[in-house]
């Protein structure tokens, strides 16, 4: 029995890796066929790309002069092809993750390409498991209820042809399958729940509904209800660009006041190495991050401990010139022996500096792209995308604004968001996610009555960036009882680009769990 491997290796070089996996077939002696997708690489294109639109569709930016790579996100239907045509093996170059399940299930059930409602079910089966563990208790709010998490078991989905799947994992794994942690995995990472959009579909995924399955060892969901509609003619490319340099250092430090030694001993780096700067003419940093990791001080206004004993300084620094940080990294170890008490060293060791590369999101005609196949290391298709006339964009319906739940009773009764919700959050570049749902569906009018993007927008006003227009935007999932809540310009640049312990937001949703709601009746008697 020959099992059939699909691989985005978008990080690499396909047609190399193809070649590698060929050799190796080769010299096993065995009748393999391996396919090869490019195509998403913009490098070549360069010198015609000068105005480009930006992901928002709206607004138009040049490409900036120290780009490093651009890779649009192709679909699934490259991968189809390769398997209709008898490959065994398929390297892809850069696609998007739910892709490398969609053009399987594209091949197997001969789905069309404007079949929408089922490339949005399949699209959904590869976004539940593009994350492995995630969709099988990882990272789940309730992690405590989570066993044998040193041999988690990865998900493994069974999918019917009408759309619809079953999510579970092997027999004898650690892990949890259920409602809570697969639809914290449904939020992930994503936007508007309507407008989900992918290469081959725009899915809406706000009335789909998860439904545990009895007696399955481990845990099972089923999972139904993606809707889907055209694409747009225009796949979304990742750029990155070149922007100076950085270096972060991390120091223990213990005894009395630890938190107010670390603050003042970083404040002591920065403003000794400023006076260098100045003695060798150097321009001042460009950013500067200090957090006291122990104190709080990614909660802002919300900490509540910050006389510790025992802290770790966080101190990360941006310079666009990488002398300037060198000069940076050999100040710390002064503190060692003239500075606080209780300091214990640098993990690591100096800091290394290290380049910013800074994603560029912008968006590329579908028209202008051509995708080659090859197989055994030939070409054997080329596919360009036709333009869709707009009688054929479909959008999903808007949904109705928000109305204010005035009839809802109201209490005495306080409650923490972890009462009431699951929370899982995620990042789009320098915008995080963060998904809430409703751990009994009497609870989610209360949820969408009380968590406001006014609330939200408060909780997380230290960590977004001034001036942000509609900072905070809240969509409704209906199907699962949950919101998701996306904050711009909230991550201190996002992922690299970011001097911040935490540039993707991971933390996020766990920071919301402690939010106090207030003025609710008894909700607990409700489903007791």
């Amino acid at each position: 029995m020959c099992i059939r491997v699909v691989s985005n290796a978008g990080g690499v070089n396909p047609l190399a890796c193809a070649a590698a996996i060929q050799e190796v077939v080769n010299k096993a002696g065995l009748p393999l066929k391996v396919a090869v997708v490019t195509g998403d690489d913009l490098m070549p294109h360069k010198a015609s790309l000068s105005e480009l639109r930006m992901a928002d569709g709206m607004s138009k930016k040049r490409l900036p002069k120290t780009v490093h790579s651009m890779n649009a996100y192709l679909g699934a239907v490259p991968i189809q092809r390769c398997l209709d045509q008898g490959a065994d093996i398929v390297v892809t170059g850069r696609c998007v993750d739910s892709a490398v399940a969609l053009g399987p299930l594209m091949h197997t059930f001969g789905w069309e390409r404007d079949d929408y409602d089922l490339l949005a079910g399949g699209s959904l089966a590869g976004h539940l498991i593009e994350c492995g563990a995630q969709a099988t208790g990882g990272v789940f709010t309730d992690w405590h209820r989570v066993p044998d998490w040193d041999n988690m078991g990865f998900p493994v989905v069974e999918c019917s042809a009408d759309g619809s799947f079953l999510l579970g994992k092997p027999p004898g794994t650690g892990g949890l399958v259920c409602v809570g942690g697969v639809s914290e995995q449904l939020v992930y990472e994503i936007g508007d729940p309507r407008r989900y959009l992918l290469p081959d579909v725009t899915c809406d995924f706000s009335q789909v509904t998860i439904t545990e399955v009895p007696g399955v060892e481990g845990g099972a969901v089923r999972v139904t209800g993606a809707r889907g509609y055209a694409p747009s003619n225009d796949y979304k490319v990742c750029a990155t660009y070149m922007d100076g340099f950085r270096a972060t250092a991390v120091c223990p430090v213990g005894g009395p006041r630890a938190s107010e030694k670390a603050r003042r001993t970083a404040e002591s780096i920065i403003k000794r190495t400023r006076r260098v700067f100045g003695q060798l003419g150097l321009e001042d940093f460009s950013s500067v991050n200090i957090q006291v990791l122990g104190a709080e001080d990614t909660y802002g206004p919300h900490a509540e401990n910050k006389g510790q004993r025992e802290v770790v300084l966080w101190m990360s620094a941006l310079h666009r010139q990488k002398k300037a940080l060198e000069v940076f990294a050999r100040e710390i170890a002064p503190a060692g022996t003239g500075m606080a008490p209780g300091l214990t060293g640098i993990v690591g060791g100096r800091p290394r500096v290290s380049p910013v590369l800074k994603p560029f999101f912008f968006l590329h005609p579908k028209s202008l792209l051509q995708v080659d196949m090859h197989i055994g290391g030939e070409l054997v298709e080329t596919l360009r995308e036709a333009e869709l006339e707009s009688a054929e964009l479909e959008a999903p319906p808007t949904p109705p604004e928000d109305t204010p739940l005035t009839d809802l009773p109201s209490g005495s009764v306080s409650y923490r968001v972890e009462d009431l919700a699951y929370t899982r959050s995620g990042d789009k570049g320098d915008s995080a996610n963060i998904g809430v749902i409703a751990r009994h569906p009497l609870f989610f009018p209360y949820l969408k009555k009380h968590l406001t993007v006014a609330v939200v927008q408060e909780h997380f006003s230290h960590l977004i960036e001034q001036d942000t227009p509609n900072a905070v935007t809240r969509y409704e999932l209906p199907g699962i009882h949950g919101l998701n809540f996306v904050l711009q310009s909230s991550l201190g640049g996002g992922g690299v680009a970011s001097l911040r312990s935490d540039p993707q937001g991971k933390a996020y949703g766990q920071m919301l769990l402690d939010l106090k709601l207030k003025g609710l009746p008894d909700l607990k008697s409700l489903v007791d």
